[in-house]
């Protein structure tokens, strides 16, 4: 009921509740009206020479049904919320059934999650007990972008590989998880025109050692050095200080064709990975950066 910001709608409600409730009894009440007849007649049709439908009257047990589902809806709003201006008799609320349950649960899971916070990040992504947790906190709240096998799609990295744009620390993983990430690529197809835009394309694609345009290349290194190399850097290996993507590894977030490195050079990019510290803790964090770890790690890898 809070959730209204006029008191307008609460009373709306509480309206049209009761004169639902008034017409659903004064319908019942018009349609069960009059004496039951002493004689059901036939709606007058015959089927196969003897077979007749009669015109019998609504059985007093399903009437008395009809009642008994009016009067159970008035209780259950007499008793829980939902009638626009009633709170319930009970007071009771999803909000502090929700608070309830998670003071149950961490009471119950609290304690390991507290066994595995204090340990070193990889000593827990070492643990397969620990690792099964992990999963499955990464499977509720990471597979919508990051996919349920990690591996990413356009603009959500892929977490299995080595190639981390924040940089692959575990300290750096938790910080990701927990605080977020905020990345910003300018636009510049302005600034390069269609012809700059051409150029600096071909010269980041042969940056991986790809077959290019090498006249355009050359011509597309000089603008890459002005606009550019302040967070990719001069040799293009980028930063991860700032979350600016190695251009040399032939990974890519966006996609590597050439039609879509073009696109990333004129428009520009935006991406935001949420913080997750707020809603799930240090101790859920802590894990879930160990198992994040333990996806790009060959060593844990070959151990499990």
């Amino acid at each position: 009921m809070a959730d209204f910001t006029s008191g307008f709608w609460n009373w709306y409600i509480f309206i049209l509740l009761v004169l639902s409730f008034a017409f659903c009894f004064a319908l019942i009440i018009w349609m069960s009206r009059g004496k039951r007849p002493a004689k059901v007649e036939t709606m007058g049709h015959v089927w196969d020479g003897d077979l007749a439908e009669y015109n019998n009257p609504l059985p007093v047990w399903w009437l008395y049904m009809f009642y008994i589902t009016l009067v159970f809806g008035i209780v259950y709003l007499l008793i829980y919320p939902g009638s626009g201006v009633f709170a319930g008799a009970i007071g009771w609320s999803e909000v502090d059934q929700y608070n309830r349950e998670m003071k149950v649960a961490e009471q119950k899971y609290g304690p390991l999650y507290e066994k595995y916070r204090t340990q070193d990040v990889k000593l827990v992504a070492a643990d397969p007990e620990a690792l099964k947790i992990g999963q499955r906190l990464f499977m509720t709240y990471c597979t919508a972008c990051h996919g349920s096998d990690a591996g990413g799609g356009p603009g959500f990295p892929n977490l299995r590989d080595t190639d981390w744009l924040y940089g692959g620390q575990t300290e750096t993983i938790k910080a990701s998880i927990a605080g977020g990430r905020n990345g910003v690529m300018p636009p510049w197809g302005a600034v390069l025109g269609n012809e700059g835009v051409h150029n600096v394309g071909e010269y980041v694609m042969s940056l991986s050692g790809r077959k290019v345009n090498t006249e355009a290349a050359v011509a597309g290194k000089e603008k890459f050095q002005q606009l550019c190399a302040a967070c990719h850097g001069a040799d293009g290996k980028g930063n991860p200080a700032m979350g600016a993507p190695n251009l040399t590894d032939n990974v890519w977030l966006y996609g590597g064709s050439q039609a879509t490195i073009m696109k990333s050079i004129s428009d520009g990019r935006s991406g935001r990975m949420p913080a997750h510290d707020e809603f799930l803790g240090d101790a859920k964090v802590h894990l879930l950066a160990a198992y994040i770890y333990s996806l790009s790690n060959k060593e844990l890898k070959a151990a499990q």
